[in-house]
């Protein structure tokens, strides 16, 4: 019969390095000087969800793991300040999808800009090998979380 073995000491030290990331990534995002300040954070996930193509109000929330009613207010909100316009839904006259305006595509370049910069002064000291293998393993290990989005033990039994 098999036996239960328990995590390599880089598999147990993995979540303790992936916690304090976490939390100094959310120190960071609090900390950092907002493009827009009336902006709420939580809208540019949803703005970048459109970046592709337009999208319906229950397919961005899905993607960003929201409720539709959380999405509904901030994409209110970004309609207001002319970074999202409502269009018409090719397949369906009566619904409506989101789109990015000029004006909201413009407002993501300057934030990839920044948080580009940032992560460059980050890992200044880093090889362009380092770099090029972080970035592929922090995707490997996005599409493996988003994959299994959602923790559940196993039963010791």
């Amino acid at each position: 019969m098999p036996q239960a073995t328990e995590p390599s000491d880089d598999r147990a030290g993995l979540g303790d390095s992936l916690v304090r990331a976490m939390k100094l990534m959310g120190a960071v995002k609090q900390r950092a000087p907002r493009v827009n300040p009336q902006v709420d954070p939580i809208g540019y996930p949803l703005m970048f969800n459109l970046t592709g193509e337009p999208r319906r109000v229950s397919e961005i929330a899905e993607r960003v793991y929201l409720d539709v009613s959380t999405v509904s207010r901030q994409v209110s909100a970004l309609v207001g300040q002319g970074y999202v316009s409502r269009v018409a839904d090719p397949s369906d006259g009566r619904a409506h999808m989101l789109a990015l305006t000029d004006e909201g595509r413009q407002h993501l370049t300057e934030i990839r800009e920044r948080r580009n910069s940032w992560l460059g002064e980050v890992t200044a000291d880093w090889s362009d090998d380092d770099v090029a293998t972080f970035a592929s393993l922090l995707r490997r290990f996005a599409d493996d979380v988003e994959a299994h989005p959602f923790f559940t033990p196993k039963d010791p039994t």
